[in-house]
């Protein structure tokens, strides 16, 4: 059975809001997309409970993504730790209203913040991590809701860059509440063999998300995309695809996402060649 193929808003635009929803929907079913990756960048951003019914209408799913901007961390060093965990179980709230199995994100750090570690100062890290996380996971589970931990690549963070590091550093915690986030954009950079990080992450896997290897569409990158997908069944995994691009049009998302590029000739184009190239590949 074919995979959901979703789209993250952020291909058009930044922040999501209540105006901008509607259209953006409309614009991905259109496509043949069947479900929205929903950025809650700032709490009220998007009503809930009035994105479901938006999506509902139009037959999409939902996936909830968290953003983790400058002061948000689980982690005392990096940010306020109080209030990232409040934002997060308001993440939680959002992804329950609307029926998302999980939220999604880089939940240790902000995008961007990064240091130098020793090897005592990381196992310290580890334990801060998995003591300010686990409250969360057990009101994500409570909520039939999983916390999909993204591990980026190393120009975005120091905290957790590759599979093995993120299963080992959360290890206490995977299961009902707390799984692994894969991007395949990330996965190219960090991983040796991106198939094999992908087999060992199994079921600890709660959700994925693809682009090209540039960040740009799916399907004429370098990434050998029919062994990505062999990998994912061979772990067991067969939730939904996000495809996760940016837009340069927006100066803070481009300078998040370093977009100093068009990635396509247009978003629209960037969206509808994805969904086409997955389809092809049988996704």
């Amino acid at each position: 059975m074919p995979r959901t193929i979703a789209v993250n808003t952020w291909v058009w635009t930044s922040p999501l809001t209540d105006a901008t929803l509607g259209p953006l929907a409309r614009k991905a079913a259109d496509m043949g997309y069947q479900a929205l990756e929903l950025p809650l960048e700032s709490i009220g951003d998007w009503d809930p409970a009035r994105s479901r019914d938006v999506l509902d209408d139009l037959g999409l799913g939902a996936i909830v993504i968290g953003a983790m901007g400058p002061g948000r961390s689980l982690l005392a060093q990096a940010g306020d730790v109080g209030a990232t965990q409040d934002y997060l179980r308001s993440c939680i709230a959002a992804a329950a209203t609307l029926g998302s199995a999980v939220v999604a994100g880089p939940f240790y750090a902000p995008t961007g913040a990064t240091w130098r570690m020793s090897a005592d100062e990381r196992a310290q890290m580890v334990r801060e991590l998995r003591e300010n996380l686990e409250p969360l996971a057990s009101d994500a589970a409570d909520a039939g809701v999983a916390l999909a931990i993204e591990p980026l690549n190393r120009y975005e963070t120091s905290v957790l860059n590759t599979v093995e590091q993120s299963l080992d550093a959360l290890a206490p915690l995977l299961g009902a509440g707390v799984g692994l986030a894969l991007d395949t954009y990330h996965l190219n950079i960090e991983e040796k063999k991106p198939t094999r990080a992908i087999r060992a992450a199994g079921s600890a896997i709660a959700h994925v998300q693809v682009c090209g290897s540039d960040r740009g569409a799916v399907g004429d990158d370098h990434t050998d995309w029919p062994e990505i997908l062999r990998a994912l069944d061979d772990a067991g995994y067969r939730g939904p695809l996000g495809l996760e691009s940016f837009t340069g049009e927006n100066a803070t998302i481009a300078v998040a996402a370093s977009v100093w590029r068009p990635l396509a000739e247009s978003q629209d184009e960037l969206a509808a060649r994805s969904i086409q190239a997955l389809r092809v590949l049988g996704a």
